[in-house]
């Protein structure tokens, strides 16, 4: 795949429709370049014009400011805007409900102000637009699909219909756990505990959250950011289910069936 960067883009006089920010998961962890690899495999065939910073890009500063390092983050996320304001960028679109949240919600008080829209929105917009067609003879029929809501996009952005949107696309049954929308349960990865020990408890939640899971029977786990899917999968492993259950992000169900 080749994947334009604004660099070589602004060279040519050219400016993409959107900005895809990667994200550190989607750029350096091995499952999540999956998704960032669906995700730009999507944009490519409904031909929307993008860009990807690529070596410009640097983390948003999420997980530092929710470990409690204030300075870090505003270093971060000063030289983020310079670079995006550099570029002249209006309109962002990432897989990363983290990088999500603190771009649209964090960094317009740094002077930040760009249209921030998470991928799930942006590939609701493309069905809404008649951009995205599936093939016939969808491969998810009689699957059962659950989706886990992301807490930086349910209870943070209040983001709850759009993955449902795009999922209803597929030709499944879509089934909801217990506790869902608003009362969704943390994969157990926020507040930057992705990046360090468990604290003290009896159990670990993501295992507690792959149980319930578990209790639906499905055959897919659908995700919408790549934190849930990595704790989802260390779930599954832990429960040896991996044969049983896939976890999988909603733009690698979409990417796999469109035209």
């Amino acid at each position: 795949m080749h994947v334009p960067t604004m660099n070589e883009l602004m060279a040519k006089g050219e400016s993409p429709d959107i900005l895809f920010w990667v994200g550190c998961a989607g750029s350096f962890d091995q499952r999540a370049q999956k998704i960032t690899k669906a995700f730009a495999a999507i944009l490519d065939k409904t031909g929307i014009k993008y860009a990807i910073l690529g070596k410009e890009e640097a983390c948003t500063g999420d997980p530092a400011r929710r470990a409690g390092n204030e300075f870090l983050f505003q270093m971060m996320a000063y030289n983020n805007i310079q670079i995006l304001d550099g570029y002249g960028i209006k309109k962002i679109v990432t897989a990363c409900p983290h990088c999500f949240n603190t771009l649209k919600n964090e960094y317009p008080e740094l002077g930040g102000n760009y249209e921030v829209v998470h991928h799930t929105t942006f590939l609701q917009q493309l069905i809404d637009e008649g951009k995205i067609i599936l093939k016939d003879g969808n491969s998810f029929k009689g699957k059962r699909i659950t989706y886990h809501d992301s807490c930086y996009l349910g209870r943070a952005n209040n983001i709850y219909e759009a993955p449902r949107k795009v999922l209803e696309l597929l030709d499944a049954e879509l089934v909801e756990m217990k506790r869902c929308r608003s009362k969704g349960l943390c994969c157990g990865a926020g507040g930057a505990q992705m990046f360090k020990e468990d604290e003290p408890g009896n159990r670990r939640i993501n295992i507690e959250r792959t149980e319930e899971v578990l209790e639906l029977h499905p055959d897919i786990i659908a995700s919408a950011c790549p934190f849930c899917n990595t704790m989802l999968t260390d779930g599954i492993k832990n429960l040896d289910k991996e044969t049983a259950v896939q976890v999988m992000d909603v733009a690698e169900l979409i990417a796999m069936n469109i035209f």
